[in-house]
């Protein structure tokens, strides 16, 4: 039975009538809990000069990963970051306290992607939300990037664990901005906040 499909579910054997609307109110409170705890949160990227940028963030397949994120955005940490490395056809890097590609929390997190033993099918694809990471496959703390185009090389790499699902423009107005040599915006792209929503 497909799943939160509980409407579809009969009794096996009959019910005393007077049992069967306390027993269907309970089913329909039990269902409806389990399908709201498996809906997905949305983070809701908010840039300086107010564009937004909504991302469906994926527990199922990355579930470390994403409440990482999840605390380290309701904690405020990237309020007010940049988007230090933006590369057009490629991704835009954020989430660095230091803005140079080199900081972090001050911890790091396992890297759920396949070549590190974890399951996680998503693939890098346009707007695809995946953690930046050193060459150690543990090594991601609280750098994230935002697929601009297809990046089918990165599969299986990197945690993938989101994507957008609105504000593709605000994502495609960052990657055309002017950079220098080192894929650093010449006029930074500040974060405003990352706020999370709930079911």
């Amino acid at each position: 039975m497909p799943a939160c499909d509980f409407h579809k579910t009969r009794p096996r054997r009959p019910v005393a009538p007077g049992l069967l609307l306390p027993l269907l109110l309970a089913a329909l409170l039990f269902g409806t809990a389990a399908c709201s705890a498996k809906k997905d949160l949305t983070a809701v990227i908010t840039m300086a000069d107010g564009g937004e940028i909504r991302i469906t963030l994926d527990r199922e397949h990355a579930p470390i990963t994403v409440d990482n994120f999840v605390k380290l955005a309701r904690d405020g940490f990237y309020d007010g970051l940049i988007f230090h490395r933006v590369i057009a056809g490629f991704m835009i890097q954020g989430g660095d306290p230091d803005g140079t590609g080199m900081g972090g929390p001050g911890y790091t997190i396992k890297g759920e992607f396949s070549s590190n033993g974890v399951n996680n099918p998503r693939q890098h694809r346009r707007g695809t939300i995946s953690m930046a990471r050193g060459k150690a496959p543990d090594s991601a703390g609280s750098q994230f990037f935002i697929v601009h185009q297809d990046a089918g090389h990165l599969d299986g790499l990197y945690a993938a664990f989101g994507e957008v699902t609105a504000g593709m423009d605000v994502v495609d107005r960052i990657a055309a901005v002017a950079t220098d040599s080192n894929d650093r915006p010449l006029e930074e792209q500040k974060i405003a906040s990352i706020r999370i929503e709930e079911p």
